[in-house]
């Protein structure tokens, strides 16, 4: 992975999000059979649903879905799912919003950097060595180990920011 790279961009109110969500699965296939785990049929559908949208998804949002399909649906089946795909880096956790959504690069590891729309809920999400390393200097200089980073900047995406009084 090189210095910075935009993971998932912004995309825009026409952008056709069942491409992403095609990619997604095919990419979370592949790298489950390269590491010899499973993504089961649950798994991927939470995956899948995890993806639905680049906003983010919360637990019992993700589980009304499957019991719209399943109505034996149950919640400790859905933070299963969640935690395996998490585990995997498939999906990243949203501490301020306690939500999910899909990792832009699950080939790589990284820390993740995410910026969140107020307004639309929009998340783009980045990777940067350049800022992991800082964190990392500053964390060192306090005599702390960094063993899990995850930044995350709030404000306005480029279709929020251009609305008046977006900025308000």
């Amino acid at each position: 992975m090189t210095d910075s790279v935009i993971v998932r961009a912004f995309h825009g109110e026409r952008h056709d999000h069942s491409g992403c969500i095609q990619d997604a699965l095919a990419v979370a296939e592949r790298v489950c059979a390269e590491r010899g785990v499973r993504l089961t049929k649950l798994r991927r559908r939470v995956l899948e649903l995890v993806w639905q949208s680049h906003r983010p998804q919360k637990a019992y949002d993700l589980l009304d879905l499957l019991r719209d399909e399943n109505q034996r649906a149950a919640p400790p089946t859905v933070y299963r799912a969640l935690e395996f795909l998490h585990d995997e880096g498939l999906i990243h956790r949203i501490e301020s919003l306690n939500a999910f959504i899909g990792c832009g690069d699950p080939t790589q590891p990284h820390g993740g950097q995410f910026l969140i729309c107020r307004h639309c809920g929009a998340i783009a999400e980045l990777s940067d060595s350049q800022i992991n390393e800082l964190m990392d200097a500053k964390a060192a200089e306090l005599g702390f180990q960094v063993r899990r980073r995850t930044v995350e900047l709030e404000g306005e995406c480029p279709d929020c920011s251009g609305r008046s009084g977006a900025g308000t």
